[in-house]
């Protein structure tokens, strides 16, 4: 106990420098590189100087949203994963993403662009979604794997018909192609911070549920044999998984396999204990994102990659390496 303990200290610690050095390199380079003490010192000080503009509306709004994003997902898809005792299941993959980008593409052809009404039609878009999935599961009694293929089908009908709703209503010109694929170019603050204020606190009330999480994932018998009512436990982390990927999508767009990734590699170095899971994947979500996003910003200069591509890119084998793992469609997967 005491060496895992220990361990989980390590992790954290090197978790929080690779989490200030990400933000630190991420104020610092671009298309105008600036030095750390630079960068510090533009965001303190006052004036219209072009160097202290870039730092101050565009490198930290889009910093910001990049840890928000990150930590969101990424805990998102931890949640889901032990809800729904699948480690394939993440925010991108069985469709909660897809869902919460149909309810901002809903929101904005009715003519709301930004503030809490975004941020709540993606969560409302979101849980609708993984209310289907669990529907699903607990009907028709699918192998894990059956869930997560279904959860592709769900992925590709939700986004159909998002992209059906932006042809039909061409002025919702603010879903561009870096919103369907996911990117931060373009973060306001008017979407950023009603999400922030909204992720903060399901983390927060994550936070204080360690334990029911834990003892949700032995299964209903055991949670019951203990006295935790688990369809309401249950309930409540699906909303709060929702809620915190619908959030990031609200501002980050589709961004995908950050809470798939994330959390298995997690699971790999800290195991599945949830005081220690949950906090170490919000901050390596959070650097991950942020890294990701600075190495599409830096490898094509002076062009700028989508970050939702380069995420792609490295989580699609991982996705197709786990699949395999988990015996494809058998099913005891």
């Amino acid at each position: 106990m005491q060496s895992n303990s220990r361990r989980f200290r390590l992790l954290f610690i090197g978790a929080v420098l690779l989490c200030f050095a990400a933000v630190v390199l991420s104020l610092c380079l671009g298309s105008i590189n600036f030095t750390p003490a630079q960068a510090v010192g533009g965001l303190l000080q006052k004036g219209e100087k072009t160097g202290i503009n870039i730092l101050r509306y565009a490198r930290l709004p889009r910093t910001a949203a990049c840890l928000a994003s990150g930590t969101a997902l990424s805990v998102s898809g931890a949640i889901l994963q032990n809800v729904l005792s699948n480690k394939l299941a993440s925010p991108g993959i069985i469709g909660v993403n897809a869902g919460a980008g149909l309810g901002v593409t809903i929101c904005c052809a009715l003519g709301n662009y930004y503030g809490l009404a975004v941020s709540l039609s993606a969560f409302l878009g979101s849980l609708i979604t993984v209310t289907l999935i669990c529907v699903f599961s607990g009907k028709t009694g699918a192998s894990r794997t059956t869930v997560i293929l279904c959860g592709v089908a769900l992925n590709s009908i939700l986004s159909a018909v998002s992209e059906s709703v932006t042809v039909l209503n061409p002025d919702t010109a603010v879903l561009t192609a870096e919103f369907r694929v996911g990117g931060f170019s373009a973060v306001s603050t008017g979407r950023l911070l009603p999400a922030s204020v909204l992720i903060l606190a399901a983390l927060l009330l994550c936070c204080t549920l360690f334990n029911e999480l834990d003892v949700l994932t032995l299964g209903d018998e055991s949670a019951q044999s203990v006295g935790l009512p688990a369809p309401a436990y249950r309930a409540l982390f699906l909303v709060l998984a929702a809620l915190l990927a619908g959030c990031a999508v609200s501002f980050a767009g589709l961004l995908g396999f950050i809470g798939l990734i994330v959390p298995h590699l997690v699971r790999k170095i800290a195991g599945n204990e949830s005081r220690h899971l949950l906090p170490l994947c919000a901050l390596f979500g959070a650097a991950f994102v942020t890294l990701c996003d600075l190495a599409a910003r830096l490898v094509f200069l002076p062009y700028e990659l989508p970050v939702g591509i380069l995420m792609s890119v490295v989580g699609g084998p991982v996705f197709v390496w786990l699949l395999l793992r988990m015996k494809g469609g058998h099913r005891d997967a």
